[in-house]
């Protein structure tokens, strides 16, 4: 990263560490939090195709129109934009993504702008609600949302419409009403678990057989793990809930006694026995619990902005870190004081400690209506 002192920006490679999108939300999040002026370039650099897909640019599109920003260079195919932030507004906000990208990694990026607004937001969000190398929006509202609540925010979820592979059109809409600042949390001892649960669908041809396979799958896992009831349910989807396209997968939570929330979850696929997914999503949860871990390492790199925007300390105790979190962190130390300690425990759990900036809503403070 460097300042360029004529513009008064700073300049940031996109093609470090996860060198995805992950870097683009990170920074654009954070530019319209300080309102600092950004550049981006290499973006996506080592990818098959490199810079904005559809997904990326309805990310830029929509954190401009929130932040009443500025922003140019960006097209299909941009490898480098300059961002300019004006002031968060509130009110109603569109991400379309043409295809079926995900509208979890939209929601994912908008969260944290839309809870230091100037009011209440509802984004209006529409594109792949379960899609392959990216959240299912089950996951988000199902496992991640009880993460966040501990900081104080949270937002309420509408599902219109599912939407997957290749067409999308899925639609989804998001309420989110902004907060005076964050606290910091705690989360390091992850207790005994108090149950299982979750959720095994299929839509459009798909017979719910594959549904129930995957559940079984699941629970043949989860079951060893402790006596606690694995309550998965099956379905499938309504024509009106998804008019197009077919899709199977499967949403795993798991809840201790000290309130950790960890998660699991996977998309069938044709050349899989559909139990055998089942029971990939179900691993995922087994890895978490075998580590001691309080959040798993899906949530683990959406918890990083939280931690850093919070007033004070916070301490997560997770799984090994992933990419997409060294680069969270990695983009949250460049772009703002917080900063964080990373403690290796026994090789199967790490200590994240954070001090964070304590961010004001002045947003709000300079709004006068009331909430």
């Amino acid at each position: 990263m460097s300042t360029n002192s004529a513009n008064n920006f700073l300049d940031i490679d996109g093609s470090v560490l996860e060198g995805g999108g992950q870097i683009l939300r990170m920074a654009l999040c954070f530019s319209a939090l300080t309102r600092t002026p950004v550049r981006i370039r290499n973006i996506r650099q080592g990818r098959k195709k490199p810079g904005l897909a559809a997904q990326h640019l309805a990310g830029v599109e929509l954190l401009r129109d929130i932040c009443q920003g500025r922003v140019h260079k960006a097209a299909l195919g941009s490898t480098e934009i300059e961002f300019y932030p004006g002031h968060i507004g509130h009110g109603r906000f569109m991400g379309h993504v043409q295809t079926a990208g995900s509208v979890a990694l939209l929601l994912q990026a908008a969260l944290p702008i839309a809870i230091f607004s100037s009011g209440p937001i509802t984004l209006d969000l529409r594109g792949g609600t379960n899609a392959d190398m990216a959240p299912q929006v089950d996951f988000l509202t199902e496992i991640f949302r009880p993460n966040m609540e501990r900081f104080g925010a949270s937002f309420d979820f509408d599902l219109v419409r599912r939407g997957y592979f290749p067409k999308g059109g899925g639609h989804c809409v998001v309420e989110v009403k902004p907060v005076q600042s964050l606290r910091p949390i705690n989360l390091t001892e992850c207790g005994t678990i108090n149950r299982f649960f979750g959720w095994s669908f299929v839509a459009g041809v798909l017979p719910v057989k594959i549904a129930h396979e995957m559940a079984s799958g699941a629970k043949s896992i989860l079951s060893k793990l402790s006596p606690s009831r694995v309550d998965v349910e099956v379905y499938k989807e309504s024509m009106e809930m998804a008019p197009e396209g077919n899709c199977s997968g499967i949403i795993l939570g798991c809840e201790t006694n000290t309130g950790a929330i960890l998660g699991g979850s996977a998309l069938g696929e044709a050349r899989k026995k559909s139990s055998q997914s089942g029971e990939e999503a179900a691993q995922e949860i087994r890895s978490a619990i075998e580590a001691g871990a309080c959040v798993d390492r899906h949530v683990q790199d959406m918890m990083i902005i939280l931690m850093a925007l919070a007033d004070g300390r916070s301490r997560i105790r997770t799984e090994p870190l992933t990419m997409h979190t060294k680069t969270a962190i990695y983009v949250t130390e460049l772009m703002t004081k917080a900063k964080f300690n990373v403690i290796e425990e026994n090789g199967r759990s790490v200590l994240i400690e954070c001090n964070g900036i304590g961010l004001r809503n002045v947003n709000l403070l300079n709004n006068t209506a009331s909430y």
